[in-house]
């Protein structure tokens, strides 16, 4: 099951998102499994930003 929900991001921070990704696919990892990866990690990350507010 996909995790559909909104992450709004500034242009420094999909920055970042594009260069995790590119990252991960030189590794050798699929751009499907890259892009999962690094939007759980995003979604992860702002989580634990709202549970300190």
């Amino acid at each position: 099951m996909l995790d559909t929900s909104f992450v709004s991001l500034t242009h420094e921070e999909q920055q970042e998102a594009v260069e995790k990704i590119q990252e991960l696919m030189r590794q050798g990892v699929s751009s499907g499994e890259a892009i999962a990866y690094v939007a759980q990690e995003i979604r992860r990350q702002q989580a634990q930003e709202n549970e300190q507010k």
